[in-house]
């Protein structure tokens, strides 16, 4: 076979900033060709703390046992067991060490097996010495983001429930009652204000109960009452006037799974009354049918309003509320947990940036003291909706903390220009006009800043116009 490139022509290793966590990696060379493992090996030396080589799948098996490899540089033919036939047996015992596998003989055959076998990249001999180490900074640099994508995990999810993230020991509470709830199948009622993230706790239930069928949800308050009975029941061809072909509903989509009807409390009552019966009898009746299908799938309703309240005022049924609230979790607002603001800051800045395609902002502790300082009425869907904005100016905007003109005499909180005196909801009325008022009254444009329904703020609205 012809020789590889010298090893005294190889480009040089990237800057301390890249080099340094290869610096700490180890690799096995596993080929039968002296000279090739020899070119290797003085090529890895220069970026990696450790590198051994082996000449078959038996000496590399031995060295596996004794350390612990970030990387597996294979050849496919090799004298007893094949590469493709090594790589098989560690996707067998869940061995996830990225390798890259080396061939001088390569079918589209070859490489799919590889491919299947585990490998990340596939290179053909006689190649370039750039093109190996290209694909060998390639495999340590996303080695080390999992690693680090694993143990920020760790660090801002303690808990261990993916997509909640904090350690306030309001959110350890209510994730340990997440976790004893979400393997029964109890009907949970979910209850929280708007921004809170209602919706990942009932996810993280569905995630936890090992349910084999899918989560489905469906916002109540976002579905015409007319059409919400066929959405979760289903309607036969005929049913209406648009109805041109039968169709299941979410009740039956979700079968052996989770249905999650979000904002519950905007139900007619009319609807509320046959969700009762679904529930009580596990079977529904499309509209149009004349007979009911059984259906399995579990329950979670969330609200941000007091459905108890509801209930005495008579928008809500108190069949349904005791049926429903067998076991409330109350998801806390952001208020009650800011220490997990700096958490959840970064988290999004990271998260962010990748789908904006910008950097990440370095939060100042002027930046995280003034973020742990504003109520965020709006909850830490307004927090991410700040960060985005922040991600999209190159800085945290300031001005959104500093409050307008307040009422004279009135002790005024530094830190966001608010009067000390006003109650939540009165900051939440000064913030929600201010949106509105910098958005030229659009409430389509608002409630999207405020990251809350149309329906939501028009709501506020009007009960703020009536007092």
């Amino acid at each position: 076979m012809s020789s590889v490139i010298d090893a005294a022509n190889w480009v040089e290793p990237l800057g301390d900033q890249m080099a340094s966590p290869r610096r700490s990696s180890a690799v096995l060379v596993v080929d039968d060709e002296p000279g090739m493992r020899n070119f290797l090996l003085k090529a890895l030396e220069q970026e990696c703390a450790l590198v051994e080589t082996a000449d078959s799948v038996e000496s590399a098996e031995a060295l596996r046992q004794r350390y612990h490899f970030d990387l597996l540089i294979v050849d496919i033919r090799l004298p007893g067991r094949s590469g493709v036939e090594w790589l098989e047996e560690l996707r067998d015992q869940d061995v996830t060490t990225d390798v890259i596998v080396m061939t001088a003989y390569a079918d589209l055959e070859t490489s799919i097996a590889a491919l299947r076998g585990g490998a990340s990249d596939f290179l053909l001999k006689p190649f370039r010495v750039e093109q190996m180490m290209t694909a060998v900074r390639r495999c340590l640099e996303r080695r080390r983001m999992v690693r680090e994508n694993f143990l920020l995990k760790r660090e801002i999810q303690p808990h261990g429930i993916e997509g909640i993230i904090g350690a306030s020991p309001a959110i350890s509470d209510m994730c340990a009652v997440v976790k004893r709830v979400a393997p029964t199948a109890s009907m949970v009622l979910i209850e929280g204000e708007t921004g809170t993230g209602k919706e990942l706790v009932a996810r993280a239930i569905h995630s936890l109960s090992g349910r084999a069928g899918p989560f489905v949800p469906v916002n109540c308050g976002s579905i015409s009452p007319d059409l919400l009975e066929s959405e979760l029941f289903g309607h036969t061809k005929g049913a209406f006037t648009s109805a041109h072909s039968s169709r299941e509903g979410l009740f039956s989509y979700a079968r052996d799974g989770t249905l999650f009807l979000d904002e519950i409390s905007e139900m007619s009552l009319a609807m509320q009354a046959k969700l009762l019966r679904a529930l009580e009898e596990k079977r529904v009746r499309p509209v149009g049918a004349d007979r009911e299908v059984p259906v399995n799938a579990r329950v979670i309703a969330a609200t941000n309003r007091q459905l108890a309240s509801e209930m005495n005022e008579g928008n809500f049924r108190e069949d349904l509320f005791f049926r429903l609230n067998v076991l409330a979790i109350m998801v806390p607002p952001l208020r009650e947990h800011c220490d997990d603001v700096p958490a959840l800051a970064n988290h999004f800045s990271s998260l962010l940036a990748r789908e904006l395609g910008v950097a990440p902002i370095p939060f100042a502790h002027e930046d995280i003291t003034q973020m742990q300082a504003y109520p965020w009425p709006g909850n830490v869907r307004e927090l991410k909706n700040v960060i985005e904005r922040s991600l999209l100016l190159g800085k945290l905007p300031g001005d959104f903390f500093s409050g307008a003109a307040t009422q004279s005499g009135e002790e005024v909180d530094a830190a966001q220009g608010l009067p000390l005196g006003w109650s939540l909801d009165e900051v939440e009325k000064h913030h929600m006009l201010r949106v509105l008022e910098s958005n030229a009254g659009n409430k389509s444009r608002a409630a999207r800043s405020l990251g809350v329904s149309r329906k939501t703020l028009e709501r506020k609205l009007k009960s703020w116009s009536e007092t």
